[in-house]
């Protein structure tokens, strides 16, 4: 009886940490509240001018911005060593006064300080975390931790021509004043239609990847799961595909959200099919996918709030998303 007893206590745990739940909508921005900028990953070499472009913008929403102290810190690849790029996030995650935390960048280098960092001050006060790419080990950290995040535009993203990122920015404004945020798009002839509420979760291919293993590897059971990758060959996108695939990532999911999936190398030999027939193969065919998302690493990157419930309703002529 006792063995038993332990087993059901065993499975109710599992069931309680996939089991999708509700979690902390960190506190809207208003006027007058403060948002640092950081670099937890790439180093910011020759962009002193588009971070004051992003302070300026802040600014002109009546918000305060205050800049990491080792924000234009180099050290090779990384915009300071693992312990200058911690102390800068960490003061940012301690200070009640900063509302928001918005990554540069991306590139490469957060995990690297993901389990440096101290959330017990973030969960007391818990404030946006922004950005995507490389900012998704955050995105998946966070929400293991029961907190919404923003995955949308880094500062980096105004050296875009200002034309092309017109719904980058207003979409991002929406997202950290609490605006309804909705998107209608045209249907891709890849599309698997169907109608389905759900949490969103996701980010990057390679960083989701990444995570596997880790305290910081999502559940994707009984969510919605979004995706999107730059600069990599098709053999490269499908071993990370296949390595989700692996860890279930496809097995429960309600349904796949694909965003931009930019500057897909040539490699010597053809691979043989297309991207979005490579992502069907690994998504179980009574799942509805979504391709041609407008958000990744293209100009019109629009802002999404992971972990919230959304309604995605995917059809042959255009399709959309709503956050709830």
């Amino acid at each position: 009886m006792k063995k038993i007893l332990f087993l059901l206590m065993i499975s109710a745990s599992l069931t309680a940490q996939t089991k999708p739940i509700k979690l902390i909508t960190p506190a809207y921005l208003q006027e007058g509240d403060t948002i640092a900028i950081v670099a937890p990953a790439g180093i910011l070499k020759n962009r002193k001018d588009v971070i004051a472009k992003a302070k300026k913008l802040a600014e002109s929403w009546g918000l305060k911005v205050v800049l990491g102290k080792n924000l234009f810190t180099q050290a090779h690849h990384f915009a300071g060593t693992d312990d200058e790029r911690c102390e800068d996030f960490q003061k940012a995650l301690d200070n009640p006064n900063i509302k928001a935390i918005w990554a540069a960048r991306g590139g490469y280098g957060s995990v690297r300080i993901l389990d440096k960092l101290d959330f017990t001050q973030f969960l007391k006060n818990p404030k946006w975390i922004i950005g995507y790419s490389d900012i998704t080990a955050f995105h998946n950290h966070i929400h293991n931790l029961g907190v919404e995040t923003i995955h949308g535009m880094m500062p980096t993203s105004l050296e875009e021509k200002p034309e092309e990122i017109i719904k980058t920015i207003a979409t991002y404004k929406k997202a950290l004043f609490g605006d309804n945020l909705s998107y209608t798009i045209p249907s891709s002839k890849y599309n698997r239609n169907g109608n389905v509420n759900g949490q969103l979760v996701g980010g990057n291919i390679a960083i989701l990847a990444s995570m596997l293993g880790s305290k910081s590897q999502i559940s994707t059971e009984g969510k919605i799961l979004f995706i999107e990758e730059i600069g990599e060959y098709k053999y490269s996108i499908d071993r990370m595909l296949q390595s989700l695939k692996r860890a279930a990532y496809f097995t429960k999911v309600k349904a796949v959200i694909v965003g931009d999936m930019t500057k897909v190398k040539k490699n010597s030999t053809p691979w043989g099919s297309s991207i979005q027939q490579l992502i069907l193969d690994v998504v179980p065919k009574d799942i509805p996918v979504l391709f041609d998302f407008p958000a990744g690493h293209e100009s019109d990157n629009r802002a999404m709030i992971l972990g919230r419930s959304i309604k995605l309703a995917v059809s042959s002529n255009q399709s959309s998303v709503v956050f709830e």
